[in-house]
């Protein structure tokens, strides 16, 4: 069975940063009206989301582990 490569046509799934916590390994933070929640100290932010990267970049408690695009 042949398996199907992605082609530039076809949708991509969206990158994403990742950022480790450095004082919790879950908890929920609240952004706009939105949830981001960290699980096993890590959380992934979608590089687009401008508002969530700003927020995390400008905490202390969080650190930038893969860089954005």
């Amino acid at each position: 069975m042949a398996t199907k490569k992605p082609t530039d046509a076809e949708p991509r799934s969206p990158a994403s940063v990742t950022y480790r916590d450095t004082v919790f390994n879950s908890r929920v933070l609240i952004v706009g009206e939105r949830q981001l929640n960290v699980a096993a100290g890590l959380l992934q932010v979608d590089e687009a989301d401008a508002e969530a990267l700003a927020y995390l970049d400008a905490r202390a408690d969080f650190e930038r582990l893969t860089p954005a695009g």
